[in-house]
């Protein structure tokens, strides 16, 4: 067994600010959300994905990666949000072990109406504390990390595939 590789004294700090401030920083959307919108984070990410997508449809697979969602976390988010009327589902026409979300007109509204607020707590929560440099910054870091975690998250979805829908993990 090897020896752990250890953080530094200064590695736990910035760890811990980091981790800290993606918490506050999703905190601070997700309260926006669900006061002003009536909406989890998870269905406005929902809603995005498809409001982006061609036609604003996409396969369940391709929004469970879309959106980094499981299998159950999506399933039940968009029974909900078929119950809403902002999407709907149905059989995948040339696959039917696969299914096909629809955002619907009453969904594209939705989305509307919360993008503002939305767009707004970002940028107060985020993007207001940082200079236009540490913007740049983060977006490189953001990127490096991404780039670093992406093909193990791909592989970890690939392996995880089950009757042809394949779901990133959360």
């Amino acid at each position: 067994m090897s020896t752990p590789r250890w953080l530094t004294e200064e590695q736990q700090r910035v760890w811990r600010d980091f981790s800290a401030a993606v918490d506050m920083v999703r905190g601070h959307i997700e309260n926006q959300l669900q006061r002003d919108a009536g909406m989890p984070m998870t269905y406005y990410a929902v809603l995005v994905a498809l409001s982006e997508a061609p036609g604003r449809v996409l396969r369940m697979s391709d929004l469970a990666r879309a959106t980094r969602s499981s299998r159950s976390r999506l399933s039940h988010a968009v029974a909900r949000m078929e119950a809403s009327g902002w999407i709907r589902r149905e059989a995948c026409p040339t696959d039917k072990r696969g299914a096909l979300a629809h955002l619907t007109d009453a969904g594209l509204a939705a989305i509307r109406d919360a993008a503002p607020g939305h767009v707004d707590a970002v940028r107060e929560a985020l993007f207001d504390a940082l200079t236009p440099d540490q913007v740049r910054e983060l977006g490189a870091i953001s990127v490096a990390i991404r780039t670093r975690l992406e093909p193990e998250c791909d592989r970890v979805a690939e392996a995880s595939t089950d009757g042809g829908e394949t779901v990133e993990p959360t």
